[in-house]
């Protein structure tokens, strides 16, 4: 009598194989990449047109690119543009972090995974926030810029911590941790020491500058994170 075994079932004592990726994850991940570039073509744009704002009873004009926050451009004849921009690419951005971890094969940490989900989500999330509460609404308004500017940092570092952990993650893992993390802090910081209101209301200044520097950076590792998880098989 012939006995014949299937070559595919798994040997006893064998790992059992993780399943692969939903493909539907791979485009969603691409909203990693797609919500900062959407939220950066809106304010290079309306920059451009911008006749200026009023804020606190101060009327800024001409708006610069140098001297004034993307945030000004949430206000005045631009408001109906950039503030949609704003909440629209955060919510792809929400959607693209998602789509990024299920990209990533588990690596039996599912705290850490969630504690990254959640710090990662919680950047584009600042933008939903900024574009419901334009500068008009100071304190939810500042709450949205520190989630979109300041919580990558940790973001970075915890996201690199888990995904250096995790089968064909582990070089990028380590350059969120190393370099996105204290990068992004050393901006942020720039940012903070040259924003001043009355110099800004005044025109003067680097503040525009240095805020655009730090979004820039920050959402330039978000599309690496998005293209690499959608390219990796």
């Amino acid at each position: 009598m012939t006995i014949t075994t299937d070559s595919t079932a798994p040997r006893a004592g064998a790992a059992t194989p993780v399943p692969a990726r939903r493909p539907g994850a791979a485009y969603l991940a691409l909203g990693a990449l797609l919500g900062p570039a959407l939220c950066t073509v809106a304010w290079i744009v309306l920059g451009l047109v911008s006749p200026g704002y009023s804020i606190g009873g101060d009327w800024i004009s001409p708006y610069s690119a140098i001297a004034q926050p993307i945030s000004g451009l949430g206000m005045g004849a631009t408001a109906a543009y950039m503030n949609p921009a704003f909440v629209l690419s955060g919510l792809v951005g929400v959607a693209g972090v998602a789509g990024v971890l299920a990209r990533v094969r588990r690596s039996g940490r599912r705290a850490l995974r969630w504690v990254a989900l959640v710090l990662l989500a919680a950047s584009p999330a600042g933008l939903v926030v900024a574009g419901l509460f334009p500068l008009d609404s100071p304190v939810l308004h500042l709450a949205g810029g520190t989630m979109l500017l300041g919580l990558p940092v940790l973001g970075f570092l915890v996201a690199g911590s888990y995904l250096r952990g995790a089968a064909g993650w582990a070089r990028f893992g380590r350059l969120l941790m190393l370099v996105a993390s204290p990068l992004t802090l050393a901006l942020f910081v720039l940012y903070s020491a040259t924003f001043d209101h009355s110099v800004v209301a005044a025109g003067h200044g680097v503040a525009g500058l240095t805020q655009r520097l730090l979004c820039v950076e920050i959402f330039g590792w978000y599309a690496a994170l998005g293209w690499r998880a959608f390219r990796r098989r």
